[in-house]
């Protein structure tokens, strides 16, 4: 996308510019789980996702973010000190020049990039998970279908066809090149990456089939996943070393699994809590009675005395969800609402009349208030 269109990289992550490693870690990866394209498929996700990597590529380098807060877009575009129209006025130096020339002229002290053959991590994926409120009480594995980076199977990440790679000739392996530059009658030295290896300190003369000389391929995988009991609605559960494959020997990155909890017809959650309604009737509410109460754990006996009111809350203690991490478990709040008969007939009604005519004032204390007031 053009400069101009693009949102500023801090906002993109949603953080402020002062913003920890961490932080910047922690919000890439709760929106790239969320807009990733193998688990949100609404318009617009895709090119989210995109512009989510983006950011987090240049604000996750320290080099790059360097770069970015001195000179904006500009600082992090590859034609940077290219010599373009309206471009660097510092002409020739290439990216990541700049701090070579300071380096030289005063000592040093400007960062290197990394080794382009240091091991590096492989990247986060995200994915989205339904499971049932019972599933989500109790903990449940599940087989989610992902698909990520891995070496590719036939050169075994090497990318080449007959597992032979050469040490570049011109930047013998470094994956930079010196270009020295007249600067303001000055000779500068810049490191620029290698035009011949692109960077990565390696040529290939016989590239792999299969990956077109790249290592990496993208594949479908089956990965069992183990939710703990207890977990919440909108969490994320991580599986470690179920990401894509790092680069030159790196660990693998993580695989983070969004929980989604379907409703249930009876109970409602809050954290550990669980509520639901039970429908008496004026009769049961009047004269008390025993009744099953539908929990997780099944159906239990529950006394009702005489004279509740509805909205009366009666709670079972340890019948609630169970803590992440821990066998103590919260309570099961149970309302009772009284329910009114509807559709009486003639006969019904004449004895519901009789008996209200029967009782005296102290059998409805709270209608004998209202009307004293």
């Amino acid at each position: 996308m053009a400069n101009e269109n693009k949102r500023d990289y801090y906002e993109v992550l949603g953080v402020q510019k002062n913003a920890s490693d961490d932080e910047i870690r922690r919000a890439y990866r709760k929106l790239a789980a969320k807009y990733h394209p193998d688990v949100n498929h609404e318009p617009g996700a895709e090119e989210k996702f995109k512009e989510i990597n983006e950011a987090n590529e240049v604000l996750s380098d320290s080099d790059k973010r360097a770069k970015y807060d001195q000179f904006g877009f500009a600082g992090v575009d590859p034609n940077f000190g290219a010599g373009a129209a309206g471009g660097n006025p510092f002409g020739d130096f290439g990216f990541g020049g700049f701090g070579d020339i300071f380096s030289d002229l005063f000592g040093g002290g400007a960062r290197r990039t990394a080794s382009p053959n240091a091991p590096r991590r492989g990247g986060n994926l995200g994915a989205r998970l339904e499971i049932t409120f019972e599933e989500a009480a109790f903990g449940v594995e599940k087989q989610i279908n992902i698909s990520r980076i891995e070496d590719c199977d036939v050169c075994h990440g090497s990318g080449s066809a007959d597992g032979k790679t050469e040490v570049c000739d011109q930047c013998h392996g470094s994956g930079t090149v010196t270009r020295n530059q007249n600067f303001m009658g000055m000779m500068m030295r810049s490191n620029e990456p290698c035009p011949r290896c692109r960077g990565t300190g390696k040529i290939i003369q016989n590239l792999c089939s299969r990956c077109k000389g790249k290592g990496k391929v993208k594949r479908k995988n089956e990965i069992r996943v183990k939710i703990p009991a207890g977990v919440d609605d909108g969490q994320s559960v991580r599986v470690r070393g179920e990401g894509d494959a790092g680069l030159n020997g790196g660990p693998k990155g993580d695989l983070l699994v969004e929980i989604s909890i379907r409703p249930h017809d009876l109970f409602k959650r809050q954290d550990a809590e669980v509520f639901c309604e039970v429908p008496i009737s004026i009769t049961q509410a009047a004269c008390g009675t025993e009744m099953e109460i539908p929990t997780l754990d099944g159906p239990v006996r529950m006394k009702i005395p005489a004279g509740t009111q509805t909205g009366t809350v009666f709670q079972l203690k340890g019948r609630g969800i169970p803590y992440v991490g821990s066998t103590r478990r919260g309570n099961q709040n149970v309302t009772v609402v009284v329910e009114t008969p509807t559709k009486l007939n003639s006969e019904q009604e004449r004895l519901l009349r009789q008996l209200e005519e029967s009782f005296s004032d102290g059998v409805f204390p709270k209608r004998k208030a209202f009307l004293k007031k």
